[in-house]
């Protein structure tokens, strides 16, 4: 079950970064704390990782899940796909959020099909 939680600790180790990167749009838009609008730009950084923050609270549990009836390979491949999402969605919505769909489906669809294998498994 290493490459589950390889993929896992990624999963989370790309959270903080995109919060860094949160961090230093405050800085560079002068986004004072706890504002968290008034650059469009800022707002654009913070989305992202709030968003990421709604799915990954979906994602680490269903992965842990579905690798108690599949080969945990399985949950963890849907893992890396959800990360190259993340990061599509990051580069997309940054520059031009109305971009962001095939980052966003890459990211949300992972989940989807981990929760259903799941129900599967289980049933």
């Amino acid at each position: 079950m290493n490459v589950l939680d390889i993929v896992t600790a990624l999963v989370l180790l790309q959270f903080l970064v995109f919060g860094g990167l949160v961090g230093q749009a405050r800085g560079k838009y002068g986004v004072k704390a706890p504002a968290v609008t008034g650059s469009e730009m800022f707002e654009r950084a913070y989305r992202v990782q709030m968003n990421t923050l709604e799915l990954m609270v979906c994602l680490v549990p269903a992965m842990y899940l579905a690798a108690r009836y599949w080969n945990p390979l399985f949950p963890a491949a849907a893992g890396a796909v959800y990360l190259v999402g993340r990061v599509l969605y990051r580069q997309a919505y940054v520059s031009a959020p109305e971009r962001r769909g095939l980052g966003f489906m890459l990211s949300f669809l992972p989940i989807l099909v981990l929760l259903v294998a799941t129900l599967v498994g289980a049933l």
